[in-house]
Formats: C-alpha cells, structure tokens, sequence
C-alpha cells in the first residue's frame, strides 16, 4: 500500500520559506501572487495492505515524527 503524507504549518505559524518564496516572485515580475503555503510531501510504501492499521500507522508515525502537532497540520491519503 502506498502513502502520502502532507505536512504543513498551521495557520497563524510564521514560515519564513514561503515568505521568501513570495518575495522572489514578486521581484521576478509574479505580482498577482498573494500569499505562499509550502508544504512538505513524505511518500511512504507499506507492506500492509489492511487500510485501518495502515491508517493507524500512519498517524502515530506523524505525531511522532513526520509532524510537530504542536504547530504543523497533516493529511494522509492511501492508494494500494
């Protein structure tokens, strides 16, 4: 089974990469964006193939590791 998990900052969290991001665009020209969100992407494959352990995996593994819960969002998506 294979897993997605994206990892992003919670709004309200300051992420000075997408800030810089934001800024480089607009100096090269890009002025019609308003606002930039960077978001981790962490690609997984399982040897489960029961959607609920993966699921419960998954989830331990981002509040472990993967994500700090504390200031970051996660969203898990399977495909077998």
């Amino acid at each position: 089974m294979k897993a997605r998990v994206e990892v992003s900052f919670r709004d309200g969290v300051l992420d000075p990469e997408a800030q810089a991001i934001g800024r480089a665009l607009a100096s090269l020209g890009f002025g019609d964006v308003r606002g930039v969100r960077r978001t981790k992407v962490i690609e997984l494959d399982l040897a489960t193939t029961d959607r609920a352990t993966a699921e419960s995996e998954l989830k331990a593994m981002c509040e472990q590791l993967l994500a700090n819960p504390v200031i970051e969002t996660y969203r898990i998506s399977l495909t077998e």
